[in-house]
Order: structure tokens, then sequence, then C-alpha cells
């Protein structure tokens, strides 16, 4: 099974992109998100790292390649393809926003927010949000943390504020969850150990 790639970009489509290694040129399919990303930082002839989603099923028999840019991405990704009736392409097609919006979405339970990704009706939105609330909240924090090395923060009250902004949580109830968290692994040092400690916590 490929679960990374690195090597040449050879072409890029709309869709998917040529990438070559070690003498072979592997057909890649990439997220509209993902894509649009890799058109604004690389060109025809750049190197390019890719994580990969490796498909294939009896319904499925030729192998599909999703690639992704972080290693997060393909996690989720790999989710979002449990649910029932969403199979890696229509998975491609539905991802133009970035996963954090749609990892908030789910965790809201927006299922209008949801219905904006293609290909993806009322009745698919209300399988995703039932398969996969509870299990996609530490995404809903990824760009949150990316902050520069030398920026201290209160980690404590960054995922406070997802949790209550973003996640609808109540303050008190927020609060209560992050204490319960730090309460099981003490060792917590970022927003994104706590953030997925807390989820674990309600999983439980």
């Amino acid at each position: 099974m490929i679960s990374y790639l690195e090597g040449k970009i050879k072409k890029i489509y709309d869709d998917r992109i040529v990438l070559y290694v070690g003498g072979v040129g592997y057909d890649i399919a990439i997220p509209a998100y993902v894509m649009s990303e890799i058109k604004r930082t690389v060109q025809v002839g750049d190197e390019l790292g890719l994580h990969i989603s490796f498909n294939q099923t009896e319904r499925q028999p030729k192998p599909v390649l999703v690639g992704f840019r972080n290693e997060l991405d393909k996690e989720f990704f790999e989710l979002f393809i449990s649910v029932e009736d969403i199979g890696p392409t229509a998975a491609i097609k539905a991802l133009i926003k970035p996963i954090q919006q749609i990892a908030c979405s789910i965790e809201k339970k927006d299922i209008k927010a949801l219905k904006e990704l293609k290909g993806i009706g009322e009745r698919k939105a209300e399988k995703i949000v039932a398969t996969l609330k509870g299990k996609v909240a530490k995404y809903a924090l990824m760009q949150e943390v990316e902050l520069p090395v030398h920026v201290t923060i209160d980690f404590k009250k960054e995922v406070e504020n997802v949790l209550v902004n973003q996640l609808g949580h109540k303050v008190t109830e927020a609060r209560k969850m992050i204490d319960e968290a730090l309460e099981r692994n003490p060792g917590i040092t970022s927003s994104e150990e706590l953030f997925e400690e807390v989820y674990r916590g309600q999983s439980l």
C-alpha cells in the first residue's frame, strides 16, 4: 500500500496531478481545496511530497490514489469516506472547503453548510453528521494551532474559545470538559492534544 509519495510534478490538471517518482508517473487525484494550494505554491517541474490515501475495493478494483499536503487532511478524508454512500470519488468532489471548516460544520450539526459541498444533499449531510459527529472535533482546531513557534498561548483558553465560539458549547460546559481532560491526561502540552483528549472523553 502507498501512504506517501515524493517526486517531481509532471502535469497538473483541474482535479489531479501526475507525480514522477523513481521512474514511475503516479496519477493522483487531488480534492479542490488541496489543488488550490498546490496551484498557488508549486508548478510543473517542482518537487512535491504528498500523503496518499490508497483506495481499492471490489466495487472499485482500479486503485484510486488521493493526495494531501498534510497527514491530518488524509486522516479526515478516510473518516469522511466511512460514511455510507460516500466513496473516494464522491469525497474528492465534495471537499471544496478546508477540512477545518467542514469539521466545524459536522460538530455543530450545520446541515445547511454541509449541503454547500459539491454533491452533498440533505440526506447525505444528515448521514455525515450522524456518522462523524464527535469523531472529527480535533480537525476543527487545525488552523487554530498553526501559530508561530515564538508565540506563547494559553492553550486551555485556545481550546475553550473553539469549543464555545465554533462548536457551540456553553462556557461552563467547555471548562468542565477541559478540566476533565487534563485530569485524565495531565501531560498535555498543546491545544491539539487537549482538544483530542476532550473529545476522546466524550466518546467514552
